[in-house]
């Protein structure tokens, strides 16, 4: 079937096209008896605008581009979901675009998104994690910035100021560290993440502070990083496990590595939390899947996402917003320890 417009629907309501336009978008008052005409014809061939036609005589797309790094990870689309359904509240459609936290696809969809115009960007993961990003890809996100607003969680562009919506992982890490001080733990153990990602270093930094402000000695052989996998987890744990002395506490970097670490400690017929004690980060559904249940920290994944889309949306509409808001994370303490 023949594709009709808004000439074809003036034509049969013999009015002008203007007349159509402003029933279509209701900019102005229309005579009612004229609107219900247009109306029945437009339902009659049911007619669909051209929804980037319309864009670009208003220069709004209503789209926004979400950049993150993974996501096989439960935590990414927890904070997109929430990011999705403020968009849905606020009149706007995302783009997702998973980026592998790899520097050249993170480019390549930065300029995909411009082209097609979308009107803010909220970026996680990858350069804005990373300890050494080069400056070439810094003032990439920088200039784009100049044109669209950007909103980033959790990450930031050191010597940059830039829109930022975060958790205070480091609150977070003294919180789960006390709690299995409290508990009696000496020796904890640290497991996961990288030694390039500032996430990692910063509930590194945590991790120590808490040990030296309870007099326990930070030991390095027990500190052992690599990525942020279940596979990661098993490896590392295993590794800790054969020590002459074993930790009887770990603190793993989130809780797909405490998962993997769970594993390991099971598969020697080590009993959790009775024999060891086991903790993660992020508190996603899968903390609450495990038997035993794990003991995490929340980082209010779906309320990064809707508030990093609040943020957007006023930056859209030209509102001074503050740079940096903050949550503050939630120590839920589960069977594990």
């Amino acid at each position: 079937m023949e594709s009709i417009t808004v000439y074809d629907i003036a034509r049969e309501a013999n009015v002008s096209v203007a007349t159509v336009s402003r029933v279509l978008n209701d900019t102005a008052p229309v005579r009612t008896s004229t609107r219900q005409k247009i109306m029945a014809i437009i339902e009659k061939h049911k007619f669909q605008p051209n929804a980037l036609a319309r864009s670009l005589v208003n220069k709004k797309t209503g789209m926004i581009g979400v950049l993150f790094p993974d996501s096989s990870n439960m935590f990414f689309p927890e904070v997109f979901g929430g990011a999705e359904r403020a968009a849905m509240k606020l009149g706007f459609t995302l783009f997702l675009c998973n980026t592998f936290s790899n520097f050249s696809r993170e480019s390549e969809y930065l300029n995909l998104l411009c082209e097609r115009q979308v009107e803010g960007l909220i970026f996680m993961g990858g350069r804005i994690n990373s300890r050494h990003c080069p400056e070439l890809l810094v003032q990439e996100v920088v200039d784009i910035q100049k044109r669209i607003p950007i909103v980033l969680i959790n990450g930031s562009l050191p010597g940059h100021p830039c829109h930022r919506v975060k958790t205070d992982e480091y609150v977070g890490t003294q919180l789960i560290m006390q709690h299995l001080i409290d508990r009696g733990h000496r020796s904890i153990g640290f497991l996961g993440g990288s030694a390039d990602t500032t996430t990692t270093m910063e509930k590194l930094q945590a991790y120590k502070s808490t040990l030296g402000a309870n007099d326990l000695p930070f030991r390095k052989q027990i500190v052992r990083l690599g990525d942020f996998s279940m596979e990661c987890g098993r490896k590392l744990m295993d590794q800790l496990l054969s020590m002459p002395i074993c930790p009887t506490a770990f603190l793993c970097i989130n809780d797909y590595v405490a998962i993997g670490a769970m594993k390991a400690a099971i598969s020697r017929g080590l009993r959790i939390p009775e024999d060891i004690a086991i903790a993660g980060f992020d508190d996603t559904q899968l903390s609450s899947a495990m038997n035993p249940e794990l003991t995490t920290v929340s980082q209010h994944s779906e309320e990064l996402g809707s508030q990093a889309m609040a943020l957007l949306s006023r930056l859209i509409q030209k509102e001074k917003v503050k740079k940096l808001t903050v949550l503050e994370p939630k120590l839920i303490v589960r069977q594990s320890t």
